[in-house]
């Protein structure tokens, strides 16, 4: 196989575009569309995001100290690009988008109600990266959609039609191509 190497780059693909919402106290809440957010640890629960400094939401999450992680749908694709795109510093995007502001536990920015699921978050640390600074964050609570859920409460979130992101494309996420662990799992005997 006939392969060409390329000078270093982000092209670790696909990955979740989440739409983080920040406010700070007596102003207008924020949203920022971040590509560059992942897992970092389950025992305590932590995630990270990666933002430019010069953002409109950066200071605002560095005055706070918190924020909310919301995950995209299919039908917020076109909202978190917007978000992506557009400064706060300009614009009212909860207002502009028709996105609704609703109470996360644990923190006084708000989550979007569209999302199916919002992670609040606060800050533990922020490390100088270069382009990007990195947080590093507690996840203080979780908001689930009840629409999303069964008769004996278990959550769908493959049922919302989540969306990715991969190489400046997004794309809704599809068929199921099995399960974590089902590679050693036994096989039934037919």
């Amino acid at each position: 196989m006939a392969r060409q190497t390329w000078k270093p780059g982000n092209m670790l693909y696909p990955v979740p575009a989440v739409m983080v919402s920040c406010q700070r106290p007596g102003e207008k809440p924020n949203i920022i569309t971040v590509a560059w957010a992942g897992t970092v640890c389950s025992d305590p629960v932590m995630l990270s995001v990666s933002i430019r400094p010069e953002r409109y939401s950066y200071d605002i999450i560095c005055e706070t100290g918190e924020f909310a992680v919301n995950l995209v749908t299919k039908d917020l694709t076109f909202a978190a690009d917007y978000c992506g795109v557009k400064s706060g510093r300009d614009i009212d995007k909860y207002k502009e988008m028709h996105l609704t502001p609703v109470s996360v536990e644990g923190i006084s920015a708000p989550g979007i109600g569209e999302s199916p699921l919002i992670l609040a978050c606060r800050v533990k640390d922020r490390i100088a990266l270069g382009t990007h600074d990195l947080f590093l964050a507690d996840v203080v609570s979780v908001s689930v959609n009840e629409d999303y859920m069964d008769a004996s409460g278990k959550f769908h979130l493959n049922d919302t039609d989540l969306m990715a992101y991969s190489h400046g494309e997004y794309f809704r996420l599809g068929e199921k191509l099995g399960k974590f662990g089902y590679s050693v799992q036994k096989r039934k005997k037919q």
